[in-house]
């Protein structure tokens, strides 16, 4: 045998399988287990989703405790990181037994990947690598403790990843009635008021459910990219769910920029849900008492199919099915009729009976090219679950205090063949910086994205949207500067994502399209308000100045004509508030002038009290007064402050919705 021949032999024996969790344990940067803060991070996201999801498709309305414990309190000030116990429990459906094992021991195993409908997991990662990286960091197993039957135990599994095998060992496996774990009740004074309030993991709401604990190296920092930020916007855009977060007794120094809801806590007085604290323990209540609405399955749209995935669906439905080719395109593809069916088997030369099994490659290959010219109805939208105008309204003002808000929701549309809605939402004015660049909070299915934002869709459609056009400063290829925060949503039965984190959405041309639509959406109803209240300014200022010579004029003119100072003073005041009669208007919700009743509009909410002190701001004179008797001149906020003063809600906030999803509060 020759040397090279020796060579290629010995080489041959060093060939083996690699498993995708042996490629992940070397690869976990591309899970978002890059750094310890971001790990920790991580394993709270995956663990929520997956209870949002569980919850949602069992019909349960969510409560969530998210617990985190320093297992290290004692470690010295410079110590870059700390090892902490992360516990999620939830009141979902439970997990049965046997599938413990393959849920949490292996990756790439769920049952999302497979299906067209909208869910915030799909690749049946996640949490399965979350205790992988806690396996790695620490050596200790993931702890489930799982009731999947109200009258029965619970279940209690300690299980490790093998990652050569890419299977589980299960270290412990007993029953157990302790589910909600009572201990966490007794964690501190937190979590022992609010048990005692009913709020924290009360046994009634958790007749079924599940617990997952992962010990890992991580790092618990508030600021931007922090668990607080995280949990924070998940209950913006799950106002269903209830989440008790009980974070641990020591936190590293803060980032200097914030989350989002803690620099405007003063938002929630205008919302019937506040989120409060106890003793360090966070509650995010529950803001409306019904789920989402359900979501139903699709099958594939044939415009979005590739060449080579259709080949292996004929060879699969042959295999299985044995059905003929005009039963496959209706029983395997969405928007394809009996007609539109047999008109495809006629272009390619088959019959309706023809068998799948008896189909050739190149007659496949004319099916295809066949697919991208026809005419198709877009797939079905049941399949998604977007947040709504209403709802992106009330998140807006709950977690941002602003004096303008308006949501856009567009219409389905796809990409791929997948459908897919955009959503997004505006906060402008109030307490926001006014010399900073605009926040931009993205969301996709439900779940914030909190990195990589520069390679996001969502923030390059921000970027290129002209908000100049809206009356916003914009320095070239960056973001609108201003008192304003941008949200966008997009929802879909598969979310394009950059990489396994899924930090940020792929930058495909149909989604920047609509993301910047509703952008502009948005944009336009911001500039129709800033109009408006620049003009109401105008002439708000118009009138002090000839009020501020009113008085003496009416005195000069009784001196000279002997007629009463007091009537002179009155028809002058008449004839400026004619001349100046837009100060005094009030701005619908489109940013048009009200007639008698503000008129519902769908998707925007105006802070009449903020936006009266943004038309009279800069006046600092009062009207001068004839005598004891002269009238003062009107303020343009007096039918906001009249109608606050009978409001049923929080004092001097109003709010009126209608069918079409707007929302208008003075």
């Amino acid at each position: 045998m020759s040397q090279s021949e020796n060579a290629a032999e010995a080489m041959a024996r060093k060939q083996r399988d690699i498993s995708v969790s042996e490629f992940f344990a070397k690869n976990r940067h591309l899970l978002g287990f890059d750094n310890p803060r971001k790990a920790l991070l991580t394993t709270v996201k995956e663990a929520v989703d997956n209870s949002l999801d569980a919850c949602e498709e069992a019909k349960i309305l969510p409560d969530i405790a998210v617990v985190i414990e320093d297992l290290q309190p004692d470690r010295p000030a410079t110590a870059k990181s700390s090892r902490y116990r992360v516990t999620i429990v939830d009141n979902g459906p439970g997990i049965v037994r046997k599938q413990v094992e393959n849920i949490f021991g292996r990756l790439l195993y769920g049952s999302k990947f497979h299906r067209l409908k909208m869910s915030r997991g799909q690749q049946g990662i996640g949490i399965s690598a979350a205790g992988m990286y806690g396996l790695i960091t620490t050596g200790r197993p993931m702890a489930i403790v799982t009731k999947p039957k109200a009258n029965a135990s619970a279940h209690h599994i300690e299980l490790a990843m093998n990652t050569k095998t890419n299977r589980a060992e299960v270290t412990e496996d007993k029953e157990t009635k302790d589910f909600p774990p009572d201990r966490f009740r007794q964690l501190g004074p937190g979590t022992r008021a609010l048990a005692e309030q009913g709020v924290f993991l009360p046994a009634a709401a958790f007749p079924t459910g599940t617990a997952v604990s992962v010990e890992l190296e991580g790092r618990y920092q508030k600021g931007k990219g922090s668990v607080d930020e995280f949990l924070e916007l998940t209950a913006i855009a799950n106002p269903h769910a209830r989440i008790v977060f009980v974070p641990p007794t020591r936190v590293s120094a803060d980032d200097d920029d914030t989350p989002l809801a803690t620099r405007s806590q003063a938002a929630s007085a205008t919302t019937a849900t506040v989120t409060t604290e106890t003793n360090g323990v966070t509650l995010f209540p529950r803001a409306v008492e019904e789920l989402p609405p359900e979501t139903k399955e699709i099958q594939p749209h044939p415009k979005g199919v590739e060449l080579g995935t259709l080949l292996q669906m004929v060879r699969e439905y042959a295999d299985t099915e044995k059905g003929s080719l005009y039963n496959f395109l209706q029983e395997r593809f969405c928007r394809v009729s009996p007609q539109t069916a047999a008109a495809f088997c006629d272009k390619v030369g088959v019959t309706s009976r023809t068998w799948a099994s008896s189909v050739e490659p190149p007659t496949v290959e004319k099916l295809f090219k066949e697919f991208e010219t026809a005419k198709l109805a877009p797939p079905p939208t049941d399949c998604l679950a977007p947040i709504g105008v209403r709802q992106l309204l009330a998140g807006m003002l709950k977690g941002v205090r602003a004096e303008f808000y308006a949501a856009s929701s567009r219409e389905a549309d796809v990409y791929r063949g997948r459908p897919f809605t955009i959503e997004a939402a505006i906060a402008f004015g109030g307490d926001l910086a006014a010399d900073e660049s605009a926040r931009v909070i993205r969301f996709a299915n439900r779940v914030p994205l909190l990195f990589q934002q520069g390679a996001c869709s969502s923030f390059k459609a921000v970027v290129e949207t002209s908000w100049k056009n809206y009356g916003l400063a914009q320095p070239r290829g960056g973001l609108p500067v201003g008192p304003l925060v941008i949200m966008i949503h997009m929802a879909s039965v598969w979310v394009p994502f950059t990489s396994e984190s899924k930090e940020a959405i792929a930058d495909y041309d149909e989604i920047r399209k609509e993301m910047k639509l509703a952008l502009m959406e948005c944009g336009r109803k911001l500039g129709t308000y800033l109009k408006k209240r620049q003009r109401m300014k105008r002439e708000g200022e118009r009138r002090d100045v000839f009020e501020r010579y009113i008085g003496e004029i009416a005195k000069a003119l009784n001196a000279i004509t002997g007629e009463d100072a007091k009537r002179i003073f009155d028809a002058l005041l008449k004839q400026a508030k004619s001349k100046t009669a837009v100060a005094d208007q009030v701005l619908d919700e489109d940013g048009k002038v009200v007639k008698d009743e503000p008129i519902d509009e769908e998707g925007v909410i105006v802070v009449t009290e903020a936006m009266a002190r943004g038309a009279t701001e800069e006046s600092d004179s009062a009207p001068i007064d004839m005598d004891a008797e002269a009238e003062p001149s009107p303020s343009s906020s007096a039918p906001a402050a009249s109608k606050a003063a009978k409001s049923p809600q929080k004092r001097g906030a109003r709010s009126r919705s209608d069918d079409t999803g707007g929302l208008f509060v003075d």
